[in-house]
């Protein structure tokens, strides 16, 4: 996952400085910066607010596609539904909890939560569920409803 340099490219394309995104954010400057240089993984609250705020996809921060904006973007990232397409996603696939927390290597209890719309899925899980399965970020997280593949080829690896 490499989001950082589009971070930095869109901050430098609007000629803003680590701080004005850090305000943005409402966090301090040296975190921004452990964000954009991926020393730290960008949480995605503070990642849709990003994306909110350029006008952006999650999917285009991830270079997952060339698609900067969808015309139906929502704003808001929503548990609920991206608990439902998580678990459709798991199904069309075959895939039980157990089996898809293995190819993620995360805990089985945590697909139960995102699926249950407890919280949302978390940045890493979001990216590696869009890779293997060639699903649209915010697709899974409620942010559009009309792109759910992407248009970059990727196979789904055993």
């Amino acid at each position: 996952m490499n989001y950082g340099i589009k971070l930095k490219d869109l901050r430098d394309l609007y000629e803003l400085t680590q701080e004005d995104v850090a305000k943005v954010l409402k966090i301090a400057r040296s975190t921004y910066k452990q964000y954009e240089q991926q020393y730290d993984t960008i949480p995605i609250k503070h990642l849709n607010t990003l994306c909110n705020h350029f006008k952006i996809s999650i999917d285009y921060i991830f270079d997952l596609t060339s698609i900067k904006r969808y015309k139906d973007e929502i704003n808001r990232i929503n548990t609920k539904i991206s608990g439902q397409r998580l678990k459709e996603l798991r199904k069309e696939f075959n895939l039980t909890q157990a089996k898809l927390a293995k190819k993620l290597n995360i805990a089985n209890t945590i697909i139960s939560e995102y699926e249950r719309g407890h919280f949302p899925i978390n940045t890493a899980t979001l990216y590696s569920l869009s890779t293997k399965f060639n699903i649209s970020s915010d697709y899974l997280l409620g942010k559009t409803n009309k792109v759910k593949y992407l248009e970059k080829e990727k196979e789904l690896t055993a």
